[in-house]
């Protein structure tokens, strides 16, 4: 009799409150690992998010939201990101402090990623009516396929990095008198 392996779930336990605001991450330590990503598509993720889980356990360094794993894309090579507690002091090459400021605006989608293109294009028009210049994008899913339907469907946390741009406020003022 075959067994069937047994599937942990790996969502975080408690869903930040973030959903349609900006934080301010500048100063926060961060866990960052490198992924291959061909043409934006993560490999082996999964395998990714382990190692960064073991090397956090053998580092005895703490996250602030335990299990919201960060994962940005770009050509070649994206990264896996985790944000740590404020108090942390590591000498890993791993442990980074973002740079402050370091704005993000961030938006919950329900539903797959197939379906995120939508979310993200309203996100990317608020910010630039908000005179924002939107940069990096990070993806965070809160829900694993084990626990997807018990948790209300999938939901992943989109957050869009941005930085203020006074040539296009001064348009959007222009425009708007």
């Amino acid at each position: 009799m075959a067994q069937t392996p047994v599937s942990t779930c790996t969502c975080p336990q408690a869903l930040p409150a973030w959903d349609g605001r900006d934080i301010d991450l500048g100063g926060h330590a961060v866990h960052r690992i490198a992924m291959p990503t061909p043409f934006s598509m993560p490999m082996a993720f999964d395998l990714y998010r382990q190692r960064q889980q073991q090397e956090l356990e053998r580092l005895e360094l703490h996250e602030s939201s335990p299990g919201l794993v960060l994962m940005r894309t770009g050509l070649w090579r994206g990264e896996v990101m985790r944000l740590l507690t404020t108090d942390t002091h590591s000498l890993s090459r791993h442990v980074q402090r973002l740079p402050s400021p370091y704005w993000v605006r961030a938006v919950l989608h329900h539903g797959g990623i197939g379906t995120l293109r939508r979310t993200i294009t309203a996100m990317q028009s608020a910010l630039f009516d908000s005179g924002k210049t939107p940069k990096a994008l990070f993806l965070a899913y809160l829900t694993c396929p084990v626990c997807a339907e018990a948790r209300g469907g999938e939901q992943i946390l989109a957050l869009r990095h941005w930085v203020p741009n006074q040539k296009l406020t001064a348009k959007l003022q222009k425009r708007a008198s």
